[in-house]
């Protein structure tokens, strides 16, 4: 065995490493004579760029919602890839682990169907979460454990599952009370989740105005309040004498201070949130004010979670805001400025989705949101005609409309997404539900009709005028256009002959010119 000749010393790099075999293989390389004439290839035989499939549109043309939704997906996982580097020639991956959870349900009314929709939902909600779903369970009772929500032999159950599956965390569909969440963590040995905490998680991850988070972080502390003790293991407590059981001299501590002194600062952080809020709930009330002072009727649309609020939104008014297919994808409210046909101006408002068993402390967190709905002309009530159970999503935003006090409220129901839907179910929602109309905000089916229903349904102004306006009044004829419901316009030799319908204010200043 001879000894390998001494070589000069370099610092090894990937680059030059690669740059090196650059050409080692050339004389293989035989390209066909007509591919080499092709004019998309430049004479080093590579494709040019406008050819390479590349998008180079400038970004700033993209809409605040592509923009937004293109941030939110900047970091996915990427299945069958490992983070192990296999070749040097090769950029290595790093996969995003995903949390991977099993859902536990308690069914104690209704039929199998609407618990599997149940479990459905959840299943959805925990995916937005950034979770993966392996596996689900339910069972039938009367009511829920009070001890570990679904009975000591399905615990057993339920850890067995866990193990078997390699599962870290584990969601019930319900809310639960610090005992039992405690009880459940103690037995199954991974961290337990209910369905109010996974929500408020998903609206913590897609809050991004100051708004929006104030009011996410206010309904996690009055959730977090309640469950202090369910998460103090560890407190100190008051220990007593050594005849009574406790540690004796040395061992006596201040009590559950700790507890103490976390709930305090909990409610001060609220105290603060809600005075900002409060600030903020001020300047939303300025400009609803702005609006009810220029008589420009509102418009709001709510609905179900995923049932494609902000894709109407953006089909009515090209808006641009958001659209994913995921729950609860935007809950920042976004108000746009519209007209009718006939040129009259009012606004339309995207609000937050609903959900089942939304979270009380969310309800009331949003409750200077939600208000854009119930202070609004009327309501655009979107309904998802290919969901499972539509009439069941109709049911469940009934109810917060009534906790916000927005039963009083025009309704349109809107039954989106026709290009999907089973028409029995279409026809069977528009038996139920009269005064509805199916769209679908996808392929643009229905809008039209949608727009001419709005325009009937907008509250119209109230006083008769019959005006003959000088050409020098153009402001005048201008806010007819914009705040009055026009009968006949005609340019005559003395003026503008205006007939219609104004509100009480405008008519009080067309009265001058009337004939």
């Amino acid at each position: 065995m001879t000894n390998a000749p001494d070589l000069p010393q370099h610092d090894f790099t990937l680059r030059d490493a690669l740059d090196a075999t650059r050409g080692w293989d050339d004389e293989t390389i035989q390209l066909d004579d007509e591919l080499l004439e092709d004019d998309r290839f430049d004479e080093f035989g590579e494709a040019d760029d406008f050819e390479s499939g590349y998008d180079d549109a400038d970004p700033e043309e993209l809409t605040v919602g592509a923009q937004e939704l293109a941030e939110r997906h900047a970091l996915r996982r990427v299945a069958a890839l490992r983070t192990e580097l296999e070749d040097i020639t090769e950029v290595e991956y790093r996969q995003l682990r995903l949390e991977k959870v099993v859902l536990v349900g308690v069914w104690t009314g209704g039929t199998v169907t609407d618990a599997e929709n149940s479990m459905a939902e959840l299943a959805a909600l925990a995916e937005t979460a950034g979770s993966e779903v392996l596996e689900a369970v339910f069972q039938r009772r009367q009511s829920p454990d009070p001890a570990t929500f679904i009975g000591r032999g399905k615990v057993e159950a339920i850890r067995e599952i866990v193990q078997a599956t390699g599962a870290d965390t584990v969601i019930c569909d319900g809310e639960l009370a610090p005992s039992q969440l405690r009880n459940l963590e103690d037995k199954i040995k991974v961290k337990v989740v209910d369905r109010t905490a996974l929500i408020l998680d998903i609206f913590a991850q897609h809050a991004k105005s100051k708004e929006g988070q104030a009011q996410v972080e206010l309904a996690q502390l009055q959730y977090m309040k309640q469950r202090l003790r369910g998460w103090g293991g560890n407190l100190s407590r008051q220990a007593g004498g050594r005849a009574a059981g406790g540690d004796g001299i040395g061992g006596r501590g201040p009590g559950e201070t700790k507890i103490e002194t976390d709930r305090r600062r909990i409610n001060t952080k609220i105290a603060k949130l809600r005075r900002e809020l409060k600030e903020m709930r001020g300047t939303r009330d300025v400009k609803r004010q702005s609006r009810r002072r220029n008589h420009i009727p509102s418009v709001a649309i709510a609905g179900y979670t995923n049932a494609g609020k902000s894709s109407l939104l953006n089909r009515l008014t090209d808006a641009g805001v958001l659209v994913e297919d995921a729950l609860f994808a935007t809950l920042d409210p976004t108000t746009r400025r519209t007209t009718t046909a006939d040129g009259r101006v009012y606004t339309m408002s995207d609000t937050v989705g609903f959900v089942r068993h939304l979270p009380h402390d969310l309800v009331e967190a949003f409750r200077s949101t939600l208000e854009e709905v119930a202070d609004s002309d009327l309501l655009l009530h979107v309904v998802d005609g290919s969901h499972p159970d539509p009439e069941g999503q109709i049911a469940a935003v009934r109810q917060v409309l009534a906790e916000i006090e927005a039963t009083k409220v025009p309704e349109i129901i809107v039954i989106n997404k026709a290009d999907a839907a089973d028409p029995l179910v279409i026809s069977r929602l528009l038996a139920r539900e009269p005064h509805s109309v199916v769209v679908s905000a996808k392929t643009g089916e229905g809008i039209d009709d949608a727009l001419r229903m709005i325009e009937s349904e907008l509250p119209r102004p109230q006083v008769e005028f019959d005006v003959l306006l000088p050409y020098e009044r153009g402001d005048l004829v201008n806010r007819i256009h914009q705040e009055a419901e026009i009968g006949s316009l005609e340019h005559t030799g003395d003026g503008t002959l205006v007939v219609g319908r104004a509100n009480a204010d405008l008519a009080g200043e067309l009265a001058a010119y009337a004939r």
